[in-house]
């Protein structure tokens, strides 16, 4: 594996060189050469300044090509004109990293926007990257090197700062100093014009230094790259985010200073749920995120237990958690008896537990150790507010002393400030996260409480479309290049109900009338009673154009709405276009709960989906959830969960419980709809009737537009890739036998096991380069749940003789390696399947794979001793070289371009 990232040089440079260093006292330039100076950088340092021999001390050059050394990074502490041309010498120096300081480039408007995309042609002309502009520059404090303009520096730890706010990294380091919180890395992005938030958390990944990643964003240029990154490093390392622009003010404040489009807070709020990422809306909750995460807090569950010395403050708390949707833990009857044994008679005999006020530091830990062991309680948070009777430092040693025999999560609150400072020193200092205040303390166990659940997010892999290439889905297809080939956009309800239909979504069949005569005839041909609307691409609320009347009865009756419509609609928007009235079923369902389900194109993020209550309860209300597709059905659960909606769905009054399986459902053909239409922009289903028996959509209206070019990718327009169906073929051996090659997917764990499981000693040492027998829980997952934009497996499987079920007979992946230009692979084919061509397919396979996305190498590592392997990757074109570390691996490379 290559292990050095493309951007080490610019966050481990060996030289740096300050080009505006400066001895005058304040400015930039003599702030970051100071910083870098007295920070103990080990490497080569330079000062660039054409006017002074010397700068601090230290010898000064005129210019970057003066040096005659190598030098692999450079800050650019100059005025933003000067910085294209500084580029320009630096590329010419051989210098391929910069951080560029200055503001004034985009976020202050044209002649800003021009400089700066004058300074990113000149870089990548170069191939030199660009950190910035706008920022206030990097900290590495393991080489000792602060390359910023902070008075502030940052001690050593492992926790990483990414923001794109120079102030907040400033706000943040000097929080971190009071409370001895240490970081692997503190970057600062500002503008992002070329490296952004995805390539850095691509670099985290791989540094060690860094176990976890707190993020400040104000807005995203590449939403596939920014969710591709956020959720391969949120597998690994937890990830707390802090994002401006909640509302309109706060947005129209960060698109000023970031200068980038804004970003709808719910949508992003959805994404970074979906990547497995804890967000937090303001500073104080990161900081205390921060030190939560640098004492190991980690909560596997959000039912909370609360012991505390007082009645007010531990209602206080239980309010909080009441806000913030925390249940309280139901106590078991062992736990309350347990309690009952140890605790004064009148203590509160409910959760909060009230220990009461002459509470000894033996009660407290009598009372901790009683719940410790109940399965209804997943943490516990401490509270002591200082009373006459109180040990506060005495309560704290008892906790600490027990710490390690408790299976339960702790947080605690030591409430006030100079009876209790020390205490809560003690119970920092071990390990045991303490605040001063109820609600901090909630929210905090709030926050990293989600980490957990949103994981559950992150390992979901939506399954392959099912209408894929199905003549039904190329229809509708067809359907949308005519539609658009007459300069049309809106579709007429007929319209967007027979693209619908293609994808399986359960519509009520609609015919459109021109005339009163016409308007008859349709309605004795569907049966009466039926519904009627009026048709008209202007007008995408119906009803309130007047245009609308249900549960007509008879003949006379259509004749009456017909007329009645049209002059109503006339009426009131004289000069929308009316196509004519479009009649349908009337859908009597007494137990129905009228749903609303929407797609709309979010700039940034792409397609996403909308759902919760529908008719006018959804404008009333405006309850609704949003999520990125694809979907899977524990998606679309959690789509239709996250709503007050989702209550009445259940046993309601007199009503059954509706068909979720059936709901669900249409999520899931909406998903893979608008996953092989890049055309649709917007989309209603309103009301989508659901009850007991099932799901149709009663009204639906679709707008589309043309696609952007996707440089062959067919998903370009989505953020999250969805499963690679094209990608699936099947292949006849020479004895018949077919054989499928398709993408891996999370349900194929099992077969992934047990072909493993049936590979012999040599096959498994071979491919693992270990002893191991069978895959862990956690290797399954990382194997079958994978990001398809960046990685890829492709599983070779027949039908099994005995079973008809399919089997697995080889396996072959790849994932990007840090260089992000080439690829490892690794491949294994089942023993019962070698010397019959399956090794070449899945490989052939895969290097096409690796090819259409763009990488330059395929590169694997082979145990000398395998010559099996190295006779199939030589009649592939590799070629077979000593491994740079390991004599008993070789290293096998097939460039993929050239």
């Amino acid at each position: 594996m290559l292990e050095q990232h493309y951007l080490t040089a610019l966050f481990e440079p060996k030289s740096v060189a300050v080009i505006g260093a400066s001895d005058r006292e304040n400015s930039v330039g003599n702030v970051i050469f100071k910083n870098i100076l007295s920070s103990g950088y080990k490497g080569r340092l330079y000062a660039i300044n054409p006017k002074h021999e010397t700068i601090q001390g230290q010898q000064a050059y005129k210019s970057i090509e003066e040096i005659g050394a190598r030098v692999e990074m450079a800050v650019i502490a100059t005025r933003p004109q000067t910085v294209p041309q500084i580029i320009e010498q630096c590329g010419r120096s051989g210098v391929r990293n910069v951080i560029v300081i200055a503001s004034g480039f985009s976020e202050a408007g044209h002649i800003g926007a021009a400089l700066e995309r004058k300074a990113m042609e000149i870089a990548r002309s170069y191939n030199v990257r660009v950190l910035g502009p706008n920022c206030l520059g990097i900290i590495r404090p393991e080489l000792g090197l602060n390359a910023t303009f902070t008075k502030i520096s940052a001690a050593p730890g492992n926790l990483a700062l990414v923001s794109q706010s120079g102030a907040m990294c400033s706000a943040v380091l000097d929080w971190a100093q009071a409370n001895q919180v240490g970081f692997s890395s503190v970057i600062s992005l500002g503008m992002t014009a070329d490296v952004d938030f995805g390539e850095i958390l691509d670099y985290l990944i791989y540094d060690n230094r860094t176990h976890y990643i707190l993020m400040y964003v104000e807005g995203i240029r590449n939403a596939r790259r920014f969710m591709s990154a956020l959720r391969s490093a949120a597998r690994i390392k937890p990830i707390i985010l802090l994002k401006a622009g909640r509302h309109e003010a706060g947005s129209h404040a960060a698109r000023v200073h970031s200068g980038m489009a804004a970003v709808s807070d719910t949508v992003f709020d959805a994404a970074v749920r979906r990547a497995g990422v804890v967000r937090v809306k303001n500073v104080g909750q990161l900081f205390y995120a921060a030190k939560a995460l640098a004492s190991k807090f980690r909560p596997q569950g959000d039912r909370l237990a609360i012991i505390t010395n007082g009645g007010g403050p531990g209602a206080m708390a239980a309010d909080r958690a009441g806000d913030l949707g925390i249940p309280l833990a139901e106590l078991s009857a062992e736990t309350m008896g347990n309690l009952n044994k140890v605790l004064p008679a009148n203590w509160s005999h409910s959760n909060p537990i009230d220990i009461g006020g002459d509470a000894t530091p033996e009660r407290y830990r009598d009372a901790l150790l009683s719940i410790t062991q109940d399965p209804n309680v997943d943490s516990t948070l401490v509270m002591l507010s200082p009373q006459a009777m109180t040990d506060p430092l005495g309560v704290a040693q008892a906790i600490v002393s027990i710490s390690d025999k408790l299976n339960r999560r702790i947080i605690c609150c030591w409430m006030g400030e100079a009876q209790v400072g020390e205490a809560r020193k003690l119970l920092e200092d071990s390990g045991i996260p303490a605040f001063r205040m109820p609600e901090t303390a909630i929210e905090l166990f709030h926050h990293i409480s989600k980490y957990y659940r949103n994981q559950k997010l992150l390992l979901q892999t939506p399954e392959p479309t099912r209408q894929h290439n199905r003549p039904e889905a190329e229809g509708a297809k067809m359907l949308i290049e005519a539609l658009l080939a007459e300069r049309r956009k809106v579709l007429s309800e007929m319209e967007s109900k027979a693209i619908l239909r293609a994808f399986k979504v359960p519509v009520a069949q609609t015919m459109v009338a021109r005339t009163a005569t016409e308007a008859l005839l349709l309605a004795e041909q569907i049966g009466f009673p039926v519904a009627m609307k009026v048709d008209s691409p202007d007008l995408p609320h119906k009803s309130d154009a007047g245009g609308v009347r249900l549960n007509i009865q008879n003949a006379p009756a259509v004749r009456n709405a017909y007329h009645d419509i049209i002059e109503t609609v006339q009426k009131r928007n004289p000069d929308a276009k009316i196509n004519g009235v479009s009649i349908e079923p009337f859908l009597s369902r007494p137990h129905g709960r009228e749903i609303m389900i929407g797609v709309l194109r979010d700039p940034i993020f792409g397609p996403v989906i909308t759902f919760g209550a529908g008719g006018f309860d959804n404008e009333i209300f405006s309850d609704r959830s949003v999520a990125l597709p694809p979907l899977n059905k524990f998606l679309a659960k959690d789509l239709i969960d996250s709503t007050r909606t989702a209550k009445i769905l259940d046993q309601f009054h007199n009503m059954p419980p509706v068909d979720r399986e059936a709901l669900k459902e249409v999520l899931l053909c909406i998903s893979e709809m608008v996953c092989e239409l890049p055309w649709i922009i917007e989309m209603d289903l309103n009301p989508l009737i659901v009850d007991e028996h099932g799901a149709i959509a009663a009204d639906a209206r679709i707008v589309i537009d043309h696609a952007s070019n996707n440089n062959g990718d067919r998903y370009a327009h989505m953020a999250i890739y969805p499963y690679p169906v094209h990608l699936v073929q099947e292949w006849t051996m020479n004895d018949g036998q077919v054989v499928t090659v398709r993408p891996i997917r999370p349900e194929d764990a099992d077969l992934e096991q047990e072909f493993v499981k049936n590979m012999s000693d040599e096959s498994r040492y071979y491919r693992f380069m270990d002893t191991l027998r069978e895959l862990t829980q956690t290797m399954l997952v990382r194997f079958t749940q994978i990001d398809y934009d960046r990685e890829m497996a492709l599983v070779a499987t027949i039908a099994d003789d005995e079973t008809g079920k399919e089997k697995q007979i080889g396996v072959a992946r790849y994932v990007l390696n840090p260089d992000g230009e080439s690829v490892e692979f690794a491949l294994a084919v089942g023993d019962d399947w070698q010397k019959h061509g399956v090794g070449r397919k899945l490989m052939t396979a895969l290097i096409d794979c690796a090819r259409t996305k763009g990488y330059r190498a395929v590169v694997g590592d082979v145990l000398s001793t395998n010559t099996k392997m190295f006779r199939l990757m030589t009649s592939l074109g590799f070629t077979i070289h000593p491994h740079p570390e390991d004599t008993a691996v070789k290293r096998v490379v097939k460039p993929l371009t050239g």
